[in-house]
């Protein structure tokens, strides 16, 4: 998170964007963190720190209150997480997210992409709705993809042991698109490095046009 990205860092990209956003107050802006280093950058923003524990920092998500260990320590009954390792993501796509959560009838909401491929199940079946001509995408039914950006939840459903809704249960969770090309998740040392090659020469595109 705070290792140089582009001649800052991803963390700080986040923390920026959420800055930036004439929708979101500062106020109401949480970053939550455990190591004193990471503690330092978000100091540098007008936003608000929540010291994590070591055990919340070091969770593999089981129970969910342990990793998301803010949902009853905040002054707020609903939340809007944005993954930080998503660097391509734009002020205007959380701005939109959230406009669409604070408009929403739904307790929770989940960013996606919107996919046409071709899709099997373990044993071999085709899972999709399939239009002639065969062997041209643009054939098939649209999926969607966890974009793996932006997601909202009522906090007191997280006290509960639920993250946005039940997945299994059609409409529970409102699925919200986000543009694919917003979604780059930097999770392994190649996406690091592509990335910020794809970061910088976005920003460069913007910089000269």
């Amino acid at each position: 998170m705070i290792r140089p990205f582009a001649g800052t860092t991803l963390l700080d990209i986040a923390i920026s964007k959420l800055v930036d956003s004439s929708l979101i107050p500062n106020e109401n802006i949480y970053i939550s963190v455990y190591e004193d280093e990471l503690k330092n950058v978000v100091r540098k923003y007008p936003v608000n720190i929540f010291a994590r524990s070591e055990k919340s920092a070091n969770s593999e998500g089981t129970p969910m209150t342990e990793i998301y260990e803010w949902w009853d320590k905040t002054p707020h009954e609903y939340v809007v997480l944005i993954n930080a390792c998503t660097p391509m993501l734009s002020v205007e796509t959380i701005e939109s997210f959230t406009n669409s959560y604070l408009n929403s009838q739904t307790d929770g909401m989940f960013g996606v992409m919107a996919k046409k491929n071709y899709f099997w199940n373990s044993n071999g079946d085709f899972l999709l709705d399939l239009h002639k001509p065969v062997m041209n995408t643009k054939s098939a039914s649209i999926v969607y993809e966890a974009a793996h950006t932006l997601y909202a939840s009522k906090l007191s459903d997280i006290g509960r042991g639920v993250w946005m809704g039940d997945f299994r249960k059609n409409g529970d969770i409102e699925l919200v698109e986000v543009p694919e090309s917003e979604c780059f998740d930097i999770d392994y040392e190649w996406e690091f490095d592509l990335y910020e090659k794809v970061y910088m020469s976005t920003k460069n595109h913007h910089t000269t046009k």
